[in-house]
Order: structure tokens, then sequence, then C-alpha cells
């Protein structure tokens, strides 16, 4: 028998409101995506002027941080021409992102789940996703 941690709805609140409020310090209005440890959708959250191209992106970003466990940005070298993981973005269906902006929520060494962010450049998006962990993590 397994016992599954996971994030529940108020953990999410917290996640969203911390990369929300990055998103608003930066003037960046984002698409926020929030899943479970097996990368199904809890929370999203298209702030007013999310692009609507970045709503897909955000939610694809926090599947690949939940089910891979590892940040999307972790995929961006390695899925290059001539790199060892070549071609996996068009893995699960073109699923898995390797653009950063998507990062796995760690607790006690178990993914509970991620968060996506895109509208933003990827800097961006990873910025505003680690302030929604960070936000998290002070919760806790």
């Amino acid at each position: 028998m397994q016992f599954i941690r996971r994030l529940d709805i108020a953990d999410t609140r917290v996640l969203m409101a911390g990369a929300r409020a990055k998103a608003e310090e930066i003037g960046v209005q984002m698409c926020i995506a929030i899943t479970d440890e097996s990368g199904n959708l809890v929370a999203f959250e298209r702030m007013d002027g999310g692009k609507v191209t970045s709503i897909t992106i955000a939610i694809d970003k926090s599947y690949t941080a939940s089910a891979a466990k590892k940040a999307t940005h972790e995929y961006g070298d390695a899925s290059q021409p001539g790199s060892p993981a070549y071609g996996i973005a068009s893995a699960i269906g073109g699923r898995l992102m390797v653009v950063g902006g998507g990062l796995p929520v760690v607790v006690d060494g178990d993914v509970v789940g991620a968060i996506g962010v895109s509208s933003g450049t990827p800097a961006q998006d990873r910025e505003v996703a680690q302030a929604g962990i960070d936000a998290f993590i002070v919760s806790l």
C-alpha cells in the first residue's frame, strides 16, 4: 500500500497568491497553473492580460514538473540537437515542456505537486513560479 502526499486546495491558494504577487511586482500578467503530484490540474488562473496562448503552456509546464519530478528548464539543454534527450519535447503527445517556468513543489523530499507559469520570458516565468513556491514553504 502506498500513501501519497499531494497539494490540497488551501496549498494551491498560497502558491497562487505568491506567484500572482510576484507577477504584479514585475508587471507581467501571467497564466499560473498548479497540478498535483501526478500532473493533474488542481488550480489555474489567467490574470487579466495573460496571453491566451499561455494557458496550455502553463498547464503543461506544471504537468511536466509534477509528472517528471523535475524543473522544466532542466530539460532545455538536454533536449537540443546532439544532446542525450533530443526530441523529448515531442514525448507524451507534446506535453513535455523544456522551457523554464515549471517547478516541482517538494516537501520533505516528496514531489507533492508543481506550479507552471507562462506569459513572460522563461526567466520571468521561472521567477514567478519560484515566488509561489517560496510563499508556500514559508506557510508550512
